[in-house]
């Protein structure tokens, strides 16, 4: 099973909040609405039914080029 993160911030309609992790970077990219999401790793962690999860804040928003 691949390892989870939390996100926190970022756009309010986001589908998910928990998502996959599949990379040690400090950063994810996550598409949403025609761009993408970025998040950066925290040194805070999050308790809850997926298990302890590291929390993702989000930092910016990038357009997709066309």
């Amino acid at each position: 099973m691949a390892n989870k993160a939390a996100l926190e911030g970022g756009p309010a309609d986001l589908p998910e909040r928990i998502v996959p992790l599949d990379t040690s970077d400090d950063d994810l990219k996550i598409p949403h609405r025609g761009g993408y999401e970025h998040f950066k790793a925290t040194a805070r962690h999050q308790d809850g039914p997926e298990g302890r999860l590291p929390v993702y804040e989000w930092w910016e928003r990038t357009e997709i080029a066309e």
